[in-house]
């Protein structure tokens, strides 16, 4: 075992690299940044006052409530930016192959391109763990009590944890948000029955919370092993040495992999704000948010041809003895208690064959009149819950061939509803990358030199950087949200034990704290604004 004199010190390039970290951005890259940070503004203003300019509203109400929740949930991802971005930037900033500000550009550049090609199923995923009556109701105070208690817990914790330095996840502080809030909605409306958090849905996305770190070090772990038994090249388990940057094909794998773990964290990350940002364009201006109006004709008789498919699906298990009741009402009970009855499925048809008569009527999802918005909304919400649901659960079975049917049904439906608005997705990228440029350094230097008890060498940097790249790519794939904190937090810790260069204890230490209090802290948090925001609106 090395003695301790024999541990080399990373003073010296810690020195070197304050030096860098404390300069400022220069004026070019300002510039830059401000041109596209002004054209990103404008882009984003004029596209929301187009959108409302298509809407009446006598009252100066709705426009206020509407800045003041884009303001906060823009608030979130700016504070997501500078917590969680620059870890995608610690490895190539303490290996030497980017200069710190050149790294923080670089990043956010790929983090905005990240977040305008994602899919929003994360954002969705995450919505869809939310009581179901607030969604429905989202336009109610009950439903903004909801929203302002997610987003505003999340900030708290997460800047309570960034100005100790310490890289805690901000899908952790989310999701834990969104427990804390259905908790309370349950508790605060017991005799009504009212629901709570879906477990099962909370379950699926705590599994790939927990895992991912585990895979992160594991993974960093066996693949800097791995790494050492094929290439023998002694520069790569070095560290670096001065402000020397690596040979040049390291180089390029180190900027590879950070464009990578850049890319896929915006694609990851930036739609936790996004699914939020949706249902407040919902609540405060449903005719103008709550349907997809990009939705073309063509689509919309499709629409209609396969809801009658659905219809036609549906009818073979309806029993004869079923007694109908109120449609709408039965579904929500479903949706709600997860308790299926036979008049689950005579509902969900004649939802179904509802609306389907309606969109013949309407030809055009623009065409939907105004006061028929919200709940036409709401009915298509339920059906896709409804179909979820049932699929998940496998009452009733259905044959394969039916199954395929109700599957295609449910995809037009969730197009309809499941979208995000392109400015949208400018604003939110914009948020991040502004956050990155304020306030990376904190995490930078935890990540950095806090964690091994030796510098970062460019083979452990490039193990972190590729598990971390590929984990969250993975589960962006399919829909789940991971924290890029964990992952590459995890990843070097891996990293350092398969070098044997030793932890930090005292900084992992620390680590765990914030990792474990995270879910608990962020659900009382939030159960309580969700309390107080309830009874202030009351």
């Amino acid at each position: 075992m090395a003695s301790a004199a024999a541990i080399p010190s990373p003073a010296k390039p810690s020195s070197l690299l304050d030096q860098k970290m404390a300069k400022g951005h220069g004026r070019a890259p300002l510039l830059i940044f401000g041109v596209v940070l002004l054209i990103g503004v404008l882009y984003t203003g004029w596209s929301l006052v187009n959108d409302l300019s298509q809407v009446k509203s006598t009252s100066i109400f709705p426009y206020l409530l509407l800045g003041i929740a884009l303001l906060v949930a823009l608030g979130f991802e700016f504070v997501n930016g500078f917590h969680d971005t620059a870890n995608a930037v610690a490895t190539v900033i303490y290996t030497h192959s980017l200069e710190p500000h050149m790294a923080v550009m670089w990043s956010g550049a790929w983090n905005f391109l990240g977040v305008m090609v994602s899919s929003g199923a994360v954002a969705f995923s995450i919505i869809s763990l939310l009581p179901v009556e607030l969604i429905l109701q989202v336009g109610s105070s009950a439903g903004f009590a909801m929203v302002f208690a997610l987003l505003v817990a999340a900030i708290i914790w997460n800047l309570g944890t960034w100005s100790f330095g310490l890289p805690a996840s901000s899908s952790h502080t989310l999701i834990g948000s969104v427990i804390g809030v259905g908790l309370a909605n349950q508790v605060m409306a017991v005799k009504t029955g009212t629901s709570g958090v879906d477990w099962g849905q909370a379950a699926n996305i705590g599994k790939s919370l927990i895992l991912s770190p585990l895979v992160g070090f594991a993974v960093a772990y066996l693949l800097l092993l791995g790494v050492k038994a094929l290439i023998p090249d002694k520069r790569l388990y070095q560290a670096p040495e001065g402000e020397a940057p690596p040979p040049f094909w390291i180089r390029g794998l180190l900027l590879l992999t950070c464009t990578g773990v850049s890319f896929f964290h915006g694609s990851n990350d930036g739609q936790k704000g996004m699914g939020l940002i949706m249902l407040i364009l919902i609540g405060t201006w449903p005719t103008a948010y709550a349907l997809n109006h990009a939705v073309t004709a063509k689509q919309s008789q499709d629409f209609i041809a396969v809801s009658r498919q659905a219809v036609d699906t549906l009818n073979h298990y309806v029993t004869a003895s079923t007694v109908m009741g109120d449609p709408r009402e039965d579904v929500t009970e479903y949706v709600r208690t997860r308790d299926f009855k036979p008049s689950t499925v005579l509902g969900l048809r004649e939802l179904v064959n509802d609306m389907a008569n309606e969109m013949s009527i309407f030809k055009l999802l623009s065409k939907v009149p105004p006061e028929r918005t919200r709940n036409f909304r709401n009915d298509m919400y339920l059906v896709s819950e409804a179909l979820r649901l049932m699929q998940k659960s496998g009452q009733p079975q259905l044959a394969a061939a039916d199954a395929d049917v109700l599957k295609n049904y449910k995809g037009h439906i969730d197009k309809a509803t499941r979208f995000i608005p392109v400015w949208v997705k400018v604003a939110v990228a914009l948020a991040l990358g502004l956050g990155t440029m304020v306030g990376w350094k904190r995490i930078v230097v935890t990540v950095g030199e806090k964690i091994g008890k030796n510098h970062l060498t460019y083979a452990q940097g490039a193990a972190a950087e590729i598990t971390a790249m590929a984990t969250i790519g993975a589960a962006d794939g399919f829909g789940l949200p991971v924290s890029t904190t964990h992952v590459l937090s995890s990843g070097i810790a891996g990293t350092m034990a398969a070098n044997h260069s030793g932890l930090q204890w005292a900084t992992v230490r620390n680590l765990l704290m914030a990792w474990v209090l995270t879910l608990p802290a962020s659900i009382v948090l939030a159960g309580f604004l969700f309390w107080a925001f309830r009874s202030m609106a009351a």
